[in-house]
């Protein structure tokens, strides 16, 4: 079995030590780090025609029986902070065999790229090998441990009783795939086996198959980080000087907003309460809400609203999304005539009717919303 690995055997082993392709070969350079002087250990991404995120170290079996095959590639295998990380490669496939099933109970082998080291671990052997780890046989079986020094490639399934003789492993569904990628420090790791580890230094990158996530130091997050809606309270005015100010009592302003790079959408609600006082009669002072996030530039909005007794009913219309009055503000709340037309007045104050903030069953309000431009 060919497996190389540059920096392990010195040129005074009987193998003759690292030759010139093996430094070719193996995957040599700083790898991310997960520490000041560990590496993230994994395979090398790649595939020949870009298809495939991880190609190398496929673990399959494309014959019946108990004998599967890994795939050439390259790989770093962090051992003990001590002794550093190995890098790895297979140059061609490699034959790997599994010993026959338990007569009882299935059970759960993992495929393992090993570094012995015995200047660090005191195994008697210098070399890299691919191992079989055999799991216990049970009802329920699991996969053992990963060995220390070593990385995973595949789960295989060996169910009960299977041999050469009667057909073996169905390597179409015992194969479960462990292999995670790795790379160079400063690169995006792509998706490999599970999302279950912490980044090694703010600013790393990870793409989760979907998208990608930034580590900010403790968590991480997608990137670019969408945005959420959030709460906000609108501030209720007047645009018209010189009359009375406008008292909320204990109506209520609510508001929602998210804001998406240079865009802004927004709803503002203002609900009129028994205490509120709006003014009186003829009191139409060109009534606003105010906006979330100041506008780039005017533009137009939607308005509507509910006043009156049952005799009353629903208004809607359109507002203006305004930059001109600070902070930007939706004004300009135009209603419809029964006939559709626009009317002639602002839907404020007594216009079109007087809002009744003490009817038992209809709450009185007013809403606007829409969308608009900002500043990045």
């Amino acid at each position: 079995m060919n497996i190389r690995s540059a920096w392990l055997l010195d040129s005074t082993s009987g193998e003759g030590g690292q030759s010139r392709i093996d430094t070719r070969l193996a995957p040599l350079g700083t790898m991310a780090p997960t520490g000041a002087l560990t590496s993230r250990d994994g395979v090398i991404p790649g595939s020949p025609t870009g298809q495939f995120t991880l190609h190398g170290l496929w673990v399959f079996g494309d014959t019946a029986g108990m004998s599967a095959k890994v795939a050439p590639g390259r790989a770093i295998v962090q051992a003990a902070d001590s002794a550093g990380a190995y890098p790895v490669y297979i140059p061609e496939y490699a034959g790997i065999t599994f010993a026959d099933g338990d007569p009882m109970n299935a059970r759960v082998d993992l495929v393992v790229l090993r570094i012995y080291d015995n200047d660090q671990d005191a195994s008697n052997q210098t070399t890299a090998v691919l191992e079989i780890v055999q799991g216990a046989p049970a009802a329920k079986p699991s996969a053992p441990a990963t060995p220390s020094g070593a990385i995973a490639l595949a789960e295989v399934t060996v169910p009960a009783g299977a041999s050469a003789g009667n057909g073996g492993i169905s390597w179409d569904s015992a194969v479960k795939d462990r292999r995670r990628a790795t790379v160079a420090v400063g690169g995006i790791i792509p998706r490999g086996w599970g999302l279950n580890f912490d980044g090694g230094y703010p600013g790393q990158y990870r793409d989760t198959g979907t998208g990608l996530e930034r580590w900010d130091g403790s968590a991480w997050k997608p990137y670019p980080e969408r945005p959420v809606w959030q709460d906000y309270t609108p501030v209720w005015g007047q645009i018209t000087a010189g009359l009375p100010p406008l008292k909320l009592g204990n109506g209520k302003l609510e508001g929602r907003y998210i804001k998406d790079g240079p865009v802004v959408h927004f709803r503002a609600k203002l609900t009129i309460g028994s205490t509120t006082d709006w003014g009186g009669p003829d009191r139409n002072g060109n009534w606003y809400l105010s906006l979330p996030v100041p506008p780039a530039r005017n533009s137009t909005g939607s308005y509507r609203a509910r006043i009156g007794d049952n005799t009353g009913g629903y208004f809607h219309g359109a507002c203006e999304i305004s930059a001109s009055v600070a902070p930007g503000v939706a004004r300009n709340w135009s209603t419809t005539d029964r006939n559709g037309r626009p009317s002639g007045d602002w839907g404020d104050a007594d216009d079109p009717m007087p809002p009744l903030g003490n009817h038992p069953t209809i709450a009185n309000w007013y809403e606007v919303w829409g969308t608009y431009e900002v500043v990045a």
